[in-house]
């Protein structure tokens, strides 16, 4: 995808920046001009990953923000908001993936684990960011899914049933503010060639595998102009 889709001093928020996808889309971001906003959990990392942004104040990075918690949220987005005035997007790359338990054994630990991380984190965040959207009545929102979301795999219960909230949720808010300036879509990653997938994976083929900068390209794309009219997307990026 080339570089006449320019970002210059967009305000770009992504959750889950210590991520391998996360990564990959701000890097993307970066080099085309956007003002990033980074959102995390831990207290140095975020400083230890993007030393350049952190003396940059063109951008914006909170710590120590747990995502599971509205109270936090809110108060990050807050002063977010009281720094830039606006978040142009969202990109919500935070949660969690783990095998779990057949589904009449499915601890209620795991449940709640993969629930909240995968599910309660967008709706805080959606809470938090919404109404600014609305108030300047433009916004782009993109969710992460999984291919378990489309059908149930053994042992992944309760991944396949919180990577389906996360599309379910995704379409309504679509339907929701469509009509509002506000673009809201999810895309599906297939397998996504990261150091853990090829650790945990050693004999996989993974030239069938899709890469975290192929998949911040589609971000990218969904974030612009162009897809503007592109509304509740469900959107497979499987790789080869």
């Amino acid at each position: 995808m080339s570089k006449e889709i320019e970002f210059s001093d967009q305000v770009i928020l992504v959750t889950g920046p210590a991520g391998n996808l996360g990564s990959a889309v701000i890097r993307k971001f970066l080099a085309n001009g956007a003002r990033m906003l980074l959102i995390d959990h831990l207290p140095d990392r975020l400083a230890s990953l993007y030393p350049e942004i952190e003396k940059n104040p063109d951008h914006l990075m909170i710590p120590e923000v747990d995502l599971r918690d509205q109270d936090q949220v809110n108060s990050a987005i807050q002063l977010a908001i009281k720094t830039y005035g606006r978040i142009d997007c969202l990109i919500h790359t935070a949660g969690g993936f783990q095998m779990g338990e057949r589904v009449h054994e499915i601890s209620s630990q795991s449940w709640d684990h993969l629930i909240d991380l995968n599910l309660k984190t967008l709706l805080n965040v959606s809470h938090a960011v919404i109404p600014q959207m609305l108030d300047q009545k433009h916004g782009k929102i993109i969710t992460i899914g999984a291919r378990p979301s489309l059908e149930g795999k053994a042992q992944m219960g309760a991944y396949s049933v919180a990577k389906a909230g996360v599309a379910r949720l995704t379409e309504s808010m679509a339907a929701e503010l469509k009509s509002q300036g506000i673009n809201v879509n999810c895309i599906l990653p297939g397998t996504i060639d990261t150091p853990q997938n090829r650790q945990e994976m050693p004999n996989a083929d993974r030239t069938r595998w899709v890469t975290p900068d192929s998949l911040a390209e589609v971000i990218y794309f969904l974030c612009s102009q162009a897809a503007k009219d592109i509304h509740g997307a469900l959107i497979p990026v499987y790789g080869a």
